[in-house]
This record gives structure tokens, C-alpha cells and sequence, in this order.
């Protein structure tokens, strides 16, 4: 089901104003998401093993770190999730200028 949001504003230059912030968060995201998919690459070498695999199989027991590390994986993993459902979307979204 989509959804429509209507924006009023005073003049066109409001709207690129709106437009360009969407875009400002959209390169944040993806940041964050590059970011995020650097640190996961980081405990998928340390470990050998990908974040699904680590996720179905393992336990904190199984990590040097500990349970720290076990919850900064997962979290990490999590983080990715949500970062990447945001943007797509932004990615989604349609706009119309008069």
C-alpha cells in the first residue's frame, strides 16, 4: 500500500529546498550504510564466516570478544538493516512539481 504526502509551501524554491534535503539524507544513508558494511567485512574476515551464517549459528561463546562482541556484530547487522530499508524508501519515493 503507498502512501501520499502533500507539502504546501510558499514557492517553488521551498520545494528544491525539500529536494535537496531528501537528497543530504539519501547520501547520509548511504554513508552510513558503506560504513556499516566496512565494519561487518571487518568481523566477517576476523572470523571467517558471513554476517548470515554468524547470525543462524554462532553464540557469544564462539567469538574472542565475548558477549561485547557478539552484541556490537549483531548490532552492527541490525544497524545495516534499518539504514538500508530507509533509503530504499527514499529510493521509492515519487514527487511531482507543479
Amino acid at each position: 500500500m503507498s502512501v501520499q504526502v502533500v507539502i504546501e509551501l510558499r514557492d517553488k524554491r521551498g520545494a528544491q529546498t525539500v529536494l535537496q534535503a531528501i537528497d543530504v539524507h539519501k547520501a547520509r544513508l548511504q554513508a552510513g550504510i558503506e560504513r556499516t558494511r566496512r565494519r561487518l567485512a571487518q568481523f566477517e574476515q576476523r572470523y571467517g564466516v558471513d554476517t548470515a551464517r554468524f547470525l543462524r549459528e554462532m553464540a557469544a561463546e564462539d567469538l574472542e570478544g565475548g558477549d561485547l562482541e557478539y552484541v556490537e556484530w549483531a548490532g552492527e547487522a541490525k544497524l545495516l538493516e534499518g539504514l538500508e530499508a530507509e533509503l530504499a524508501e527514499l529510493e521509492y519515493a515519487r514527487y511531482q512539481l507543479p
